[in-house]
């Protein structure tokens, strides 16, 4: 009976850690870009919105989807955003314009 009862519970285990791995895969995978070492006005353009909470960018990069941080530099000090929205445009095709979410490490 015992044997059993230990072949279910490992079946279980492994059922749910199966479950829970292929959930995590499913999930898309967040990017942070940095583009600290960039110089605002000449290789991007950043215009704070909605309090300094929120500001709409363009610039160039392949690869930067709805979810991904972005990183600038604010004087001496860097922020993060998380990209809210963005759109490509069709020419340069790396050229985009994105609505990003200040986020606040604490």
């Amino acid at each position: 009976m015992s044997s059993s009862r230990s072949g279910i519970n490992l079946r279980v285990i492994f059922s749910s850690l199966f479950s829970l791995l292929s959930n995590k895969l499913k999930q898309p995978q967040t990017k942070t870009y940095d583009y600290s070492q960039y110089i605002c006005g000449r290789d991007y353009v950043f215009e704070l919105v909605d309090d300094l909470k929120k500001g709409y960018m363009t610039g160039q990069g392949k690869g930067i989807k709805r979810g991904d941080y972005i990183i600038l530099k604010n004087g001496s000090n860097s922020c993060r955003y998380q990209v809210e929205e963005i759109d490509y445009y069709s020419e340069p095709p790396d050229m985009w314009m994105a609505l990003l979410n200040k986020v606040i490490v604490e």
